[in-house]
């Protein structure tokens, strides 16, 4: 990833978005060569000089203070995801080469007691990816429900070539566009943490070339975080299926989420959801998925 194009870019596209009158600020006249924000306002609301923040914005973030920071989160109206983003990119730019070449590395592989602790949760799908959205490791019942994302992988499944590049994904998750804006903004998320990730790179350049919806929602910068909420699927064997979710970081293993999902107890959810657990627990069905 181009560091500095990323911050460019980034600060960019959230200064663009803010309108005077969102920031407080009066708006003299009728016409604007920018759709937000001018810099001079920026700089303004953030206590800071025009070329001290013009620099910021060619993508030099080198020496920035956390007070400047916090000042730009401010005056950009950044949320907690885009805040976290912006320090990610701050600490990239200040880390020395020594930094760089002992740079973040994702666990590669699933614990033995990661796949243990999930092997046990036989009420609940579940399954631990890493930041690329590899998914390392599920229950029988993860892979049971997540069927559509298993069959066509070679190798680890990835959400983001499922979502972008099987037009399964668009019958299984409901809100396929929502969940697809989504993954974008985890992944542009991921790189801001872990710009020198080469797979990540690959990964990014591949769905760029050849899916055009994702070309055009990277281009927005967006970042959001992920951690609960509710899936809405349509199952191949029950159909529609609503379950909550959890998205756990998993401390002892650098870049890892274990995401959990259940259903209301007593609900046709529930009722599906058991369905599902009685057909993965068959010796077929659990000889299919080894």
């Amino acid at each position: 990833m181009d560091h500095r194009a990323e911050t460019r870019d980034f600060l960019t596209t959230r200064r663009a978005r803010i309108t005077p009158a969102q920031a407080g600020l009066p708006a003299y006249g009728t016409s604007r060569r920018v759709p937000g924000l001018r810099r001079e306002e920026t700089a303004m609301l953030a206590g800071v000089s025009v070329d001290y923040y013009t620099r910021l914005e060619r993508g030099n973030l080198s020496g920035v203070s956390d007070s400047v920071l916090d000042a730009l989160v401010r005056a950009l109206q950044l949320n907690e995801a885009e805040r976290d983003h912006l320090y990610d990119l701050a600490r990239q730019a200040n880390a020395g080469p020594r930094a760089r070449a002992t740079r973040r590395r994702t666990t590669a592989d699933l614990r033995p007691a990661v796949q243990q602790l999930l092997d046990a949760m036989t009420g609940a799908p579940a399954y631990v990816r890493n930041g690329r959205l590899d998914i390392l490791g599920a229950n029988h019942l993860g892979r049971a429900v997540f069927a559509p994302a298993f069959e066509k992988a070679t190798g680890r499944p990835n959400l983001a070539r499922f979502v972008f590049l099987d037009p399964a994904s668009q019958d299984f998750y409901r809100d396929w566009e929502q969940l697809a804006e989504d993954v974008v903004a985890l992944l542009r998320g991921e790189a801001g943490r872990n710009p020198y990730d080469k797979d990540l790179t690959d990964l990014v350049g591949e769905l760029s070339t050849r899916s055009d919806r994702f070309r055009t929602w990277w281009a927005a910068h967006d970042v959001r975080l992920h951690r609960s909420g509710v899936k809405r699927l349509h199952h191949p064997l029950v159909g529609d299926l609503s379950l909550a979710y959890e998205s756990m970081t998993l401390v002892t293993d650098q870049g890892l989420q274990l995401n959990a999902y259940s259903a209301q107890p007593g609900s046709p959810d529930q009722d599906a959801l058991d369905l599902i657990a009685s057909w993965a627990a068959s010796p077929t069905t659990a000889k299919e998925q080894r």
